[in-house]
């Protein structure tokens, strides 16, 4: 006869319990090693552009189509999960990372190379790595849900500080093709075996409580609205996130202090970040997720506007860093929303549409970001657009969390 996960979750292997660290442990390191998806074409980019000979925008078409396919792939790869356990769209993407690596080392022009990247590598391929790891970390924890989807969430940073040397290094000693069908063959002798040790399927979850009556969430929402409001708020903070993010080295190069000194503060940026996520999750399992987005959103606004008073070498440092330090903690509080507003049966789809936002924000934060540095000929306007977008982020983190109390009070 099993035994109840609140019997003795420690020994029953089910919410909680030592098994549920362990596959924690399993998610980061396929988030890890499947998140090269999302960092290679940008370390491959002027070796690609070389061989084809094309013009920078064209070069930068597999990057856009990746994105893309990884935002559309995710909310997909989400309702798999849902559907037939994490491990079948672990798999699926595994075998399309793979595929998708050897096919772009055959490349004959950019096109090709492009679609491949967006379809193979982006919309089947690592988004399953990152979005449904995520959803289904949330099922296995109770007492520490906030601090265990931040752990996970980590995995694309630790992927973006792994990746990029070991890439770069491949492609000046070995060439694009060859690092490209080395990164392929990984994939599949690694990802594909790791996937089938996610076979268990998630313990029976508790039902979530509906106090907005039937079909309503515990904010007094319909589902429908709640989604609607997380993907705007992914949007919106991320928009903002992108300035520093996307453009710090661009900024850098503008300031004369050259692109090796941006790298190294992106670089800070991404190492704060993992601190950021800890540390938030610890907050988030102490104070719960609404107030933990509200606190890191305004976070995020002091630290971005900090970027228009000073521009100077050793201020963009500590900047760069503190940015890093208090952004890191906001898209791991979506997961932890939706896991306490929504069914267990749907998490995998609504976890994965939210992240896949805030990569929708990244990516029309840095063409905005890009476009009114055009206009201006100053990236001093960028941060305020940021600003403005942060604002936003606020107010809508700021309602769900009025809401929330509101209705405890009323239903006290």
């Amino acid at each position: 006869m099993p035994v109840a996960d609140h019997a003795a979750p420690w020994a029953a292997g089910g919410v909680d319990s030592s098994y549920a660290w362990a596959r924690l442990g399993l998610a980061v390191l396929l988030n890890t090693l499947g998140g090269v998806g999302l960092w290679s074409i940008v370390v491959a980019l002027p070796a690609v552009q070389a061989e084809f000979g094309t013009a920078r925008a064209a070069a930068a078409l597999p990057y856009t189509l990746t994105t893309i396919g990884f935002a559309a792939g995710g909310v997909l790869m989400g309702r798999l999960a849902d559907r037939f356990g994490v491990m079948w769209p672990v798999l699926g993407g595994s075998l399309s990372l793979g595929l998708g690596y050897l096919l772009a080392a055959q490349a004959g022009d950019i096109t090709s190379f492009a679609l491949i990247h967006g379809v193979f590598i982006g919309l089947f391929g690592a988004c399953a790595m990152f979005g449904p790891l995520v959803a289904d970390t949330s099922l296995w924890f109770r007492q520490r849900r906030g601090l265990a989807v931040a752990i996970c969430a980590c995995g694309n940073y630790f992927a973006g500080t792994v990746w990029p040397p070991l890439l770069q290094w491949g492609i000046a000693e070995l060439g694009w093709r060859r690092t490209h069908e080395l990164v392929g063959l990984v994939c599949l002798a690694v990802l594909l075996p790791l996937a089938l040790l996610l076979r268990r399927r998630a313990p029976r979850q508790e039902t979530v409580a509906r106090a907005g009556g039937s079909g309503g969430t515990a904010l007094g929402l319909s589902p429908g609205v709640l989604q609607g409001v997380i993907v705007a708020a992914g949007i919106a903070c991320c928009v903002a996130m992108a300035m520093p993010q996307v453009h710090i080295v661009a900024y850098c190069v503008d300031l004369g202090y050259g692109a090796a000194r941006g790298a190294e503060m992106l670089s800070l940026m991404l190492a704060t970040g993992v601190v950021s996520r800890l540390v938030f999750g610890l907050v988030m399992d102490r104070i719960g997720a609404l107030p933990t987005l509200v606190l890191a959103s305004l976070l995020q606004a002091v630290a971005l506007a900090l970027f228009l008073p000073f521009d100077e070498l050793v201020p963009l440092y500590v900047i760069s860093g503190l940015f890093g330090l208090f952004q890191g903690g906001i898209v791991p509080c979506y997961a932890v929303i939706v896991r306490e507003n929504f069914p267990a049966s749907e998490v995998g789809v609504r976890v994965s549409l939210a992240l896949s936002a805030t990569l929708v924000g990244m990516a029309l934060g840095g063409w905005m970001s890009g476009f009114v540095f055009d206009m201006t000929g100053s990236y001093r306007m960028a941060v305020v657009n940021g600003l403005l977008w942060n604002g936003a982020h606020l107010l809508l983190a700021g309602w769900l969390l009025w809401r929330g109390r509101a209705r405890r009070v009323a239903f006290a």
